[in-house]
């Protein structure tokens, strides 16, 4: 590729590397959550959400279980500033959420943002500066002294104009671009802030770590972040937060990698909306904890509500594959996929199974409430005789013979493939009736008796295109004496005749199917299918409709 000569590392190591994360294989508990969806969100967005839809998006996420949420830039603008009131005079706020706001590090943004918070019961100030060496360079072309006078006077202004309020907030702080800062200078610098808030048990700071620009990956993320954790001063009285941003693709696997190196909050967004590429997917980060047994300690059992609200009001989408989300995120299309599924699901409720281990599916779709039908099996061209038999079985009650699922399969699939569609469960179950089920034509069944002699005889009335003929035969069964009635008297010949039946429903008033297979003389099996309100009738017509369909 072209120019790649342009582009270098931008990223540094730590002075020393520990590597202690390694030894762990996954995080054991939660962490502090922070939506920045009504911010970092926000921000993103094309058309920005109006102030109701700001307001109904925080009821959400206090629902879902946040208890840090992030509302805004209150002295940025008039929105902004009329949001967080809105808030706080409608007290929407729940005595156990605290809201948080950014402010850069600057006077009269300080004060501003204070202004806003007259009235907030608890509250997070977020004070951040870019410590970069490229924006030290050529944003803001100071010297790391330079950059370090800018936060430490800010954090000395938060600190004076609480105590001047009589408030007990809390304050974090950011030093933006973290990612392409000096180890030494990002812990020198972090350091300096904590020595002016001097933080206690009762009331700890954050210092917030960005991924604001991804330039590594995700394990020198770890090491840098493990490298703060270990050297950062009154570390027990510290909350280490991370915030990381999705430009590689690994936000994920820089917040789990930066959880086991020592981190103890989390900053993202609902379905990772941020700039650019995006904050990391909170539901993807908690989901993949609860996967593993561990509980996220938030609330996002009805997935598909969340994401209704979620794109009504940010006017954005949820990509069909994003992880536990997205609409396909659990369909199955393959038919080998769906064989497997099918068979996992079976297993479960044959063995009472109560841990959940089915293949191709990481979680129980319906802890998210999603449905197993029409969410996991899905149908069009791919699909295989496992699936359209489970649909089929699933959610109408018929349990084909193997031998007929993939027969049935076939038929479903080249319907599908024709139409270049998928099909719809009611679809599946069209096409099964209207080509296997009670199949009239060219023979149709117009009456029949049976009596007991050594064997079982038959008089046997049908209809052959439209003229009827009476038959009589015996057999060592009602459907032997019928097959044999139609054999002995029509030029159809056949063997290898196969027999199943269920009831469709339970109860008195059921009624019941039957699924006839004949072999011809090519070998080729032809099924059909009976449903009647009498077993017998069902059987006879599940016999005819497999001779209908071999000729």
């Amino acid at each position: 590729m072209k120019n790649v000569e342009k582009y270098q590392k931008s990223y540094f190591m730590p002075p020393i590397v520990t590597h202690n994360w390694v030894n762990k294989d996954y995080v054991d508990h939660a962490p502090i959550w922070c939506s920045v969806d009504l911010r970092d969100g926000n921000q993103s967005l094309i058309i920005p959400m109006s102030l109701e839809e700001k307001v109904e998006f925080f009821k959400m996420l206090v629902k879902v279980g946040f208890k840090e949420i992030e509302v805004g830039f209150p002295a940025a603008s008039e929105t902004e500033y009329t949001f967080l009131r809105t808030l706080i005079e409608q007290d929407l706020i729940p005595d156990d959420v605290t809201v948080q706001v950014l402010t850069q590090s600057r006077e009269h943004i300080i004060r501003k943002t204070f202004e806003s918070l007259k009235g907030a019961k608890n509250a997070v100030v977020h004070l951040y500066n870019s410590t970069s060496v490229a924006q030290r360079e050529q944003v803001f072309k100071k010297s790391k002294e330079e950059i370090i006078e800018i936060a430490v006077s800010g954090a000395k202004l938060l600190q004076q104009i609480s105590d001047e309020m009589g408030t007990n907030f809390n304050f974090e702080y950011s030093p933006e671009s973290f990612t392409g800062t000096e180890m030494d200078f990002a812990l020198e610098i972090c350091n300096a802030v904590i020595d002016v808030w001097k933080p206690t048990p009762d009331k700890k700071v954050i210092m917030n770590l960005p991924v604001t620009v991804s330039v590594s990956m995700p394990h020198v993320y770890a090491d840098q972040i493990e490298y703060m954790c270990n050297n950062l001063n009154s570390r027990e009285n510290v909350i280490v937060s991370l915030h990381p941003h999705n430009d590689r693709g690994c936000a994920v696997a820089d917040s789990e990698m930066g959880l086991l190196a020592g981190a103890d909050r989390i900053e993202g967004t609902l379905f990772g909306n941020g700039e650019r590429t995006g904050n990391v997917d909170i539901i993807t980060l908690a989901m993949n904890m609860f996967s593993q047994g561990v509980d996220p300690e938030l609330n996002l059992e009805n997935i598909p509500e969340i994401t209704e609200l979620y794109e009504r009001v940010t006017r954005m989408k949820v990509y069909d594959r994003s992880p536990y989300s997205g609409s396909l995120v659990f369909a199955a299309f393959s038919g080998s996929h769906q064989d497997a599924i099918a068979k996992g699901m079976n297993w479960r409720k044959e063995h009472d199974c109560k841990k959940w281990t089915v293949p191709y599916l990481p979680i129980d779709p319906k802890d998210v409430g999603r449905e197993y039908e029409g969410d996991v099996i899905r149908i069009n061209s791919q699909s295989g005789k496992g699936g359209i038999g489970y649909l089929l079985e699933q959610q109408f009650g018929y349990v084909l013979p193997p031998k007929m699922r993939e027969d049935v399969g076939y038929t479903v699939k080249n319907v599908s493939d024709h139409l270049h569609k998928e099909l719809l469960p009611q679809e599946v179950c069209d096409i099964f009736n209207e080509n296997y089920v009670n199949i009239d034509a060219p023979i149709k069944l117009i009456d029949y008796h049976f009596k007991r002699t050594p064997e079982i005889e038959v008089d046997l009335t049908i209809e052959i295109d439209g003229k009827q003929s009476d038959f009589h035969a015996k057999g060592k069964g009602r459907l032997d004496a019928v097959s044999n009635a139609i054999k002995e008297n029509l030029p159809i010949n056949y063997n290898h005749l196969s027999y199943t039946e269920h009831a469709l429903t339970e109860g008195s008033t059921s009624q019941a199917i039957a699924y006839v297979g004949i072999t011809d003389d090519n070998g080729k099996t032809h099924w059909g299918a009976g449903v009647q309100d009498d077993i017998i009738a069902a059987s006879i017509m599940a016999l005819i409709s497999a001779i209908n369909r071999m000729k």
